[in-house]
């Protein structure tokens, strides 16, 4: 069975000021979605299911929908502020969403095969789709998990502050542990993250999550349990985000299964702030002249 591809799109992108999933970037007006949808079907995926808000569903099936009508099956998932919260606690008072890892939750009607996750704004290359499908595809293991692990230096925005999973892998290349640190930057040619006021610098060759995960269907049950906590404990608090790596965390400390590590030697891209949208466009130019792209997608 074909695995799954799983697009977070329901960010809001307050940083970027705008809509950036649907946003240009191409040459011929594609978004960096496009470049995913494109490397996932001639990786092997079977099937992609669009993560949004309610009220961007209509725009994204409009740009999408007619682009893969006989390539993949494809979906849609919501994820409202209401998801998967326990009833007994009410109306939700909050705009944001409630992070990846609940947004991932939000996909489980929509999803029976081994799956990937990734981020709607986020260019991670063809090797890193080709490289997960062979492992959900090949992989039986119901309790092994993986990644991919992209150099921090390769992940940097010249424009600002970024977010990244930092990460720590064991000699049997399977993830020791991951934390967010979600303001990292380089200044005098290191790369440092600061947290309550402190600086604390990073190897540039440290391996990061991009937010590229692959899963067995076994994940929903555990996050299920794990954000139905983190939404008891977190109802009065607006801002609170409840992340993939927090669930990943808990099925590596409590012996619920691994995720092995796939390292990337390639550049990912991404937009982060209005001032990223130059160099990912001359990135995709270049990829297109060089051939690692035809000169149109669809």
């Amino acid at each position: 069975m074909k695995p799954t591809l799983l697009i977070l799109a329901a960010g809001i992108g307050s940083r970027y000021g705008g809509i950036k999933q649907l946003d240009q970037f191409g040459p011929n007006g594609e978004t960096i979605i496009d470049y995913s949808l494109y490397d996932a079907i001639r990786s092997g995926f079977g099937k992609v299911v669009f993560i949004v808000r309610q009220e961007i569903k209509d725009s994204a099936e409009a740009i999408f929908a007619p682009k893969l009508k006989g390539k993949i099956d494809y979906d849609f998932a919501i994820q409202g502020v209401q998801s998967y919260v326990p009833e007994d606690l009410g109306t939700v008072d909050r705009v944001k969403p409630w992070g990846t890892g609940h947004a991932t939750l939000c996909a489980w009607p929509q999803t029976e095969t081994p799956f990937a996750v990734i981020n709607a704004d986020d260019f991670y290359g063809h090797d890193a789709f080709a490289t997960m499908a062979e492992f959900l595809t090949n992989d039986t293991n119901d309790k092994q998990h993986a990644m991919i692990g992209y150099e921090l230096k390769r992940t940097l925005s010249e424009n600002g502050t970024v977010s990244r999973g930092i990460c720590v892998e064991r000699a049997d290349h399977n993830l020791e542990s991951v934390v967010e640190r979600t303001k990292i930057f380089e200044e005098d040619g290191k790369i440092y993250f600061e947290e309550n006021d402190v600086k604390t610098e990073l190897a540039p060759e440290t391996p990061v999550s991009m937010n590229f995960w692959g899963f067995k269907p076994g994940m929903f049950p555990i996050t299920k349990d794990l954000f139905e906590k983190y939404a008891r404990e977190n109802i009065n608090t607006p801002k609170a985000e409840f992340y993939i790596p927090t669930v990943m965390t808990h099925i590596i400390k409590n012996g619920m299964g691994d995720c092995r590590v796939f390292r990337i030697a390639s550049d990912w891209f991404g937009v982060t702030y209005p001032e990223d949208k130059p160099t990912v466009q001359a990135s995709l130019n270049a990829l297109h002249e060089t051939g690692a792209y035809p000169e149109k997608l669809w």
